[in-house]
C-alpha cells in the first residue's frame, strides 16, 4: 500500500473528517513557518502577514495555485499605487482619499465583471492599496520602506501556504474533480429516467435547480484545473466536454418530458413508444458502467422509430418523431457523459474523440450594473471611513479603513452582503473574550518561538478546520481576523488594555460602516439579480433569432445553462408571482437549440421555404424583443403559431432528409415550448 492509500485509511478511523484537518494542520504548519521568518527578519508586523495567510488559504490545494500568482501581481501593483499615489499627493489629503477609494472602486469592478481566477488579481490590487497606503497617510514620510516591509510580508505568508499546501495537497482540484463529476452524473441520471414518471412536473424544479448548479459549479472548477499539480490525467478540456454532455442533456430530457406529456393528454403514445420509453428509463438506471452497446442500440432503436413517424402524416407523429429523435439525442449525452466520467477516474480510456475545442462561454452582466454599484459601495465605503478617521484624529482608524477594504472586497459577488456582513460582525465578537483570554492570560506567561507556537495551536487549528468545513466556512475569516488583530502579535509582548480596546472598536466600526454602505448601495436582492439575468437570456434569444453572425452552438448552450444555474439558485429565494419563480427556463433553453437548428435549414431552403422559415425567425425575435422591453414574460403572440404552422406547411418541401428532419422537428419544439395548449396543428388542404 502507497502512503497516499495509507494516509486516506488513517483518515477514515478518525472521529472527524481527516481531510479537513489536514488542510488545517497546513495552514497552521504554513502560518508558522511565516511567523518564524518574519520575527527573525524583524519585518515588524507579523500579524498582518498571518491575516494574509488565512486569507489566502483554500480547502482546494489546486485552486490556490491560480490566486498565488494573480495574488503577488495584485501585491507588487498595489504596493506600487500606494507609493505613487502617497508620495505625489501627500500635500493633499482630500485628493489622496479621492483617488485612493476610486481605485479600489475601479479594482473592485474589474473583479467583478472577471469570472475567472484572473478577477483576484483586480482584487488584489485593490485591496493592497488600500491596505499599504491609509495607514499612512500621516506619515507620508515613511511611505517607500513601509510599504516595502508590507509587501514582504504579504509574500512570505502567500508563498508559504502556498508551497505548504503542494507538498501536502490537503485538497487536490483533480481528486474533487472526480468525486464531483460521479455526482454530478448520478443527479443527471435521475433527472434522465424521472423523464417517463407521471409526476414529471412536480419534480422538475427540484432537478432543475441541482442539475443546473451542478453544471455552473463544474464550469467554475474547470478555470482552476490548469493549476493543479497532483499528477491527474484531467485536463480542463476534459471538463468542459462532461460540462457539455451535461449541458445538452438537460434540454434533451426536459424536451423529452415536454413531449411525452402532450402524447399523454392526448392519449396518443403508441405500444412501441412505450416499449421504447421503458428500455430507455431502464438504461438511465443502470450502473454508470452499463455496456456501451445497449446505449448504441437502444439510439438506433429511437432514431428509426423518428424517422417512421416523420413521414406520417398529423400533430401526433411529428410530436413522436420528436420524442425519439430526442430520446435518442439524451441516450447519447448521457452515454458520453458515462465515458467521460470513466477516463476522469482511469477506469477508461481517454476519450479524445468526444474532447473538442469548442468556444465556452460562462455569463457576464450587460453592462455590469452589479458591478458598477458593488465599486461605488467600496469608494463610498472608504471616503466615509477616512472622513471619520480624520475627524476624530483616531489612532487606529487606518484598521478601520484596512477591514472595510477586505470585507468590501471579500463579499462584493453577493446579491445582497448586508445579512453576510451581520454574520460576520457576530462571528468578529464571539472571539473577543478568546482574544482578551490570549492577551491578558496566556501571552504574559509565553517564552520564545516554540512555546508560543504551542500556545497558537488550539485556536488556529480549531478555526482552520471551520474554513475547511463548507457548512461552516463563513464564520472562519472574521474569527481569524478578530483573533489575529487582536493579539497585534509583534517581535516582542507588548499588549495594552487601551490599544486593544482601540483596536477592536476599529474593527467592529468598520464591519458596522460596511453593513450601513451596503444597505445604501448593494442590498439589490436575489430577485432583482434574477429578473436581470432572465431579461439577459430574453436578449440571447433574440439576437439568436435574427443575427447573423456565425453559429457557435457550443458557446450558446455554456453560456444559457450557465445563466440557468444562476437562476435556479436564485428561484428559493423569490416570491410568489415574481419574474424569477414564474421563469421556464428549460423551455427557453429548448426554443434557442431549436432556432440554432431552424437558422440552419433556413441558411439551405429557398423559395416560399425559406420566406416561412425566416418569418418565424423574425417573430421570435419581436417576441422575445417585446418580453425585454416590458420587463415581463408574456405569452407569445398568435402571429407566431400561424407563422409556425406555415412553416410545418413548406417544411415538406427540402429535399435533403436530414434538413428536413430537423427543420421538422425544430418547428414542432417550437410549437410545443411556446404554445403547450394550443390545439393539434392542422397541415395545410393543398387546393
Amino acid at each position: 500500500m502507497n502512503t497516499t492509500a495509507k494516509r486516506r485509511t488513517a483518515m477514515t478511523l478518525l472521529p472527524f473528517d481527516g481531510q479537513k484537518l489536514l488542510f488545517s494542520a497546513s495552514s497552521y504548519l504554513a502560518a508558522m513557518i511565516t511567523l518564524g521568518i518574519i520575527l527573525g527578519f524583524s519585518l515588524g508586523w507579523p500579524w498582518w502577514a498571518l491575516l494574509t495567510l488565512y486569507i489566502t488559504a483554500q480547502p482546494m490545494s489546486g485552486a490556490m495555485r491560480p490566486k498565488v500568482l494573480y495574488r503577488l501581481a495584485g501585491i507588487a501593483a498595489g504596493g506600487a499605487v500606494a507609493i505613487l499615489t502617497v508620495s505625489n499627493l501627500q500635500n493633499a489629503p482630500v485628493l489622496l482619499v479621492g483617488v485612493l477609494s476610486c481605485w479600489v472602486g475601479l479594482c473592485l469592478y474589474f473583479a467583478m465583471r472577471d469570472r475567472t481566477p484572473r478577477a483576484f488579481l483586480f482584487q488584489m490590487t485593490g485591496f493592497s492599496s488600500a491596505v499599504l497606503a491609509f495607514p499612512y497617510l500621516d506619515a507620508p514620510g515613511d511611505i517607500f520602506f513601509s510599504t516595502i516591509a508590507r509587501m514582504e510580508e504579504m509574500t512570505v505568508a502567500i508563498v508559504a501556504v502556498t508551497l505548504v499546501h503542494a507538498v501536502f495537497k490537503p485538497w487536490p482540484v483533480a481528486r474533487m474533480v472526480q468525486a464531483r463529476a460521479r455526482t454530478f452524473l448520478r443527479d443527471a441520471s435521475a433527472w434522465t429516467a424521472d423523464v417517463a414518471s407521471e409526476n414529471h412536473g412536480r419534480l422538475e424544479e427540484e432537478h432543475l435547480q441541482r442539475l443546473a448548479s451542478d453544471i455552473t459549479e463544474l464550469g467554475i472548477i474547470a478555470l482552476h484545473l490548469p493549476y493543479d499539480s497532483s499528477g491527474t490525467a484531467i485536463n480542463r478540456r476534459l471538463v468542459w466536454a462532461l460540462r457539455e454532455r451535461l449541458a445538452r442533456l438537460l434540454s434533451l430530457a426536459s424536451a423529452v418530458a415536454s413531449r411525452l406529456a402532450l402524447l399523454r393528454r392526448a392519449n396518443a403514445v403508441g405500444d412501441d413508444v412505450a416499449e421504447l420509453i421503458a428500455g430507455a428509463t431502464q438504461w438511465f438506471k443502470a450502473p454508470l458502467d452499463a455496456p456501451a452497446s445497449t446505449a448504441t442500440t437502444l439510439a438506433g432503436k429511437c432514431r428509426a422509430l423518428s424517422h417512421a413517424y416523420d413521414h406520417m402524416a398529423g400533430w401526433h407523429a411529428l410530436l413522436t418523431a420528436s420524442l425519439c429523435e430526442r430520446m435518442a439525442e439524451c441516450i447519447e449525452a448521457l452515454h458520453e457523459a458515462r465515458r467521460l466520467v470513466s477516463a476522469f477516474d482511469g477506469t477508461g480510456r481517454h476519450e479524445h474523440e468526444l474532447v473538442t475545442s469548442a468556444p465556452r462561454r460562462l455569463h457576464i452582466e450587460r453592462g455590469g450594473t452589479l458591478a458598477v454599484l458593488s465599486g461605488l459601495a467600496v469608494t463610498a465605503a472608504l471616503v466615509l471611513y477616512c472622513i471619520l478617521w480624520i475627524m476624530l484624529n483616531w489612532t487606529s482608524g487606518f484598521i478601520t479603513t484596512a477591514f472595510a477594504s477586505m470585507i468590501t472586497c471579500s463579499f462584493a459577488a453577493q446579491d445582497d452582503p448586508a445579512p453576510h456582513l451581520m454574520r460576520y460582525l457576530a462571528a468578529t465578537l464571539a472571539m473577543y473574550p478568546v482574544v482578551a483570554l490570549y492577551n491578558f492570560v496566556i501571552l504574559p506567561c509565553t517564552d520564545g518561538y516554540l512555546l508560543l507556537v504551542a500556545v497558537l495551536a488550539p485556536v488556529f487549528l480549531v478555526l482552520g478546520y471551520l474554513q475547511a468545513d463548507p457548512a461552516r466556512t463563513a464564520y472562519a475569516p472574521p474569527m481569524f481576523a478578530s483573533f489575529i488583530v487582536g493579539l497585534g502579535l509583534h517581535s516582542r509582548y507588548q499588549a495594552d488594555f487601551s490599544v486593544f480596546m482601540n483596536t477592536s472598536c476599529a474593527q467592529i466600526t468598520g464591519i458596522v460602516l460596511t453593513v450601513m454602505v451596503a444597505r445604501l448601495f448593494r442590498s439589490v436582492g436575489a430577485s432583482w439579480v434574477a429578473r436581470r439575468m432572465i431579461r439577459a437570456s430574453w436578449r440571447d434569444l433574440e439576437s439568436l433569432a435574427t443575427s447573423q453572425a456565425p453559429l457557435e452552438a457550443g458557446a450558446w448552450t455554456s453560456r444559457a445553462v450557465d445563466r440557468l444555474g444562476q437562476i435556479a439558485a436564485r428561484m428559493s429565494q423569490s416570491g410568489p408571482g415574481d419574474l424569477a419563480r414564474d421563469f421556464t427556463g428549460l423551455a427557453e433553453l429548448r426554443v434557442g437549440r431549436n432556432l440554432l437548428y431552424l437558422r440552419r435549414a433556413a441558411g439551405t431552403a429557398t423559395g416560399g421555404t425559406k420566406a416561412a422559415f425566416e418569418k418565424v425567425l423574425e417573430e421570435t425575435s419581436i417576441f422575445f424583443r417585446s418580453r425585454t422591453r416590458k420587463h415581463a414574460a408574456h405569452p407569445p403572440p398568435l402571429s407566431l403559431l400561424h407563422a409556425i404552422d406555415a412553416a410545418l406547411d413548406h417544411a415538406g418541401s427540402i429535399a435533403h432528409g436530414r434538413l428536413h428532419h430537423q427543420a421538422v422537428l425544430a418547428l414542432a419544439g417550437m410549437r410545443c415550448n411556446l404554445f403547450p395548449a394550443a390545439p393539434d396543428y392542422q397541415p395545410a388542404r393543398s387546393s
